[in-house]
C-alpha cells in the first residue's frame, strides 16, 4: 500500500486488548478487495476473541465481501448506511442508535464504517463528510466501550485526499496494527475550506419577526422554479421555518435569506449575528422531554445537505441544500 501516512513509530500499541482510553478511532486506508478483507476481518476476529460485538455499515458489494467470510456469524450486525440518508449530518444519530442497540447491558461494541466518498455529490457534501469524521471523535470521546474502523479505498485518489481524510482520525491501521496519527487534528475548532460564493442569480430578503410566511413563500416559489420536486419543498418549508425561527429567536431578532440553484442543487442560506457554541447542535436527536432547540435537528433530518459555519465574531451561516430532480 503506497500512502504519505506516518511509519509506525517504536513502542507503538498493538492490539488488540491494549486501545487507548477513550474512542478508539482508526483509519485504514487500503487497496482493493483483498486488503479491506484483511483489515476488515482482521478489526472483527479481535473483537470476537475479546466477547465485543460489531456493527458494519459498508457499501453493498463490501457487505456481500464480508458477509461471505463471516458466515452468519451472530455477533456481527450489518446495517444499511443508506437508511440514514444522503445528508452525512444524520450519521453521529445513526451510529449512536446502532452501537447502543448492540451494546445493550454495556457490552463493548467495534463499528466499521465506510463513507460513500467516490459518490459524493458535491464540493460540500465531501467537506461535510470529512467534518462528521472528525465530529464522530467528540461525540464519542468518553464512550470507551465503542470502537470504530473507517476503510478508506485511496486507490486512484491523490495524497491531498488521503490526508485530509486522515487528520480526522486519531489512529492509523496498518498491517494489522494501529499507531497513533501525528497529522490527526485535535484542535477544538475545525477548520473548514470557505463556503463557495452563492451562484448568480440569486434571490435575497431580510426578515425578522412576522416574516415566516414571506420567507415560506419565497422559498417556495424558488425551489418550485428551480425543479426541486414536490414532497421536496414541503420538507425544505418545514426546515426554512425552523432556521429563521432560530435566527430570530437567537441571532439578534433578525437575518437575511438567500437563495439559489446551482448544479443539481437548490440551496437556502440563513445568516445572521448569533453564534453557535455547540458543535454537535443539530447531529443528536433531542430528548422527547426537552422544550425547544429542534430546529437544526430537523434541518439535518429534511435536508438532502445542511451546512453550518458558526463563529463569535462573523455569526452564524446555514445553507440548506435540496437535490434538484434531473
Amino acid at each position: 500500500m503506497s500512502t504519505a501516512l506516518p511509519s509506525k513509530p517504536s513502542g507503538a500499541p498493538e492490539p488488540p486488548g491494549q486501545a487507548p482510553a477513550g474512542f478508539h478511532h482508526e483509519l485504514y486506508p487500503y487497496r482493493g478487495e483483498e486488503q479491506f478483507l484483511t483489515g476488515t476481518l482482521g478489526f472483527i476476529h479481535e473483537a470476537l476473541e475479546a466477547d465485543e460485538a460489531v456493527v458494519v455499515a459498508v457499501p453493498p458489494d463490501k457487505t456481500s465481501l464480508l458477509q461471505n467470510e463471516l458466515a452468519d456469524e451472530p455477533a456481527v450486525t450489518f446495517v444499511d448506511p443508506a437508511t440514514a440518508g444522503p445528508n452525512p449530518g444524520r450519521l453521529i444519530g445513526a451510529w449512536t442508535a446502532w452501537l447502543a442497540q448492540q451494546g445493550d447491558g454495556g457490552r463493548p461494541v467495534r463499528g466499521i464504517g465506510e463513507s460513500a466518498w467516490r459518490r459524493t455529490r458535491s464540493a460540500g457534501h465531501l467537506e461535510e463528510l470529512r467534518y462528521h469524521e472528525w465530529l464522530m471523535n467528540q461525540a464519542f470521546a468518553q464512550s470507551s466501550a465503542y470502537s470504530m474502523l473507517c476503510p478508506y479505498d485511496d486507490a486512484d485518489q491523490d495524497q491531498n485526499a488521503l490526508r485530509a481524510v486522515s487528520r480526522c482520525h486519531p489512529l492509523i491501521r496498518q498491517d494489522g496494527q494501529y499507531m497513533p496519527n501525528t497529522d490527526h487534528l485535535n484542535d477544538r475548532v475545525y477548520p473548514f475550506e470557505a463556503l463557495l460564493a452563492p451562484c448568480d442569480p440569486y434571490q435575497e430578503i431580510s426578515y425578522t419577526d412576522g416574516d415566516l410566511a414571506a420567507i415560506r413563500a419565497k422559498v417556495s416559489q424558488c425551489a418550485a422554479d428551480a425543479g426541486v420536486p414536490e414532497q421536496q419543498q414541503a420538507k425544505l418549508a418545514v426546515a426554512v421555518t425552523e432556521i429563521a425561527t432560530n435566527s430570530i429567536r437567537h441571532g439578534g431578532g433578525s437575518g437575511t435569506m438567500r437563495t439559489w440553484a446551482q448544479e443539481t442543487e437548490f440551496v437556502c442560506e440563513f445568516r445572521d449575528a448569533g453564534y453557535i457554541p455547540d458543535v454537535m447542535a443539530g447531529r443528536i436527536r433531542p430528548p422527547v422531554d426537552q422544550i425547544g432547540g429542534r430546529g437544526l435537528w430537523l434541518a439535518h433530518q429534511l435536508c438532502d445537505l445542511v451546512q453550518i459555519r458558526s463563529a463569535p465574531d462573523r455569526g452564524t451561516t446555514v445553507r440548506l441544500h435540496m437535490d434538484i430532480a434531473p
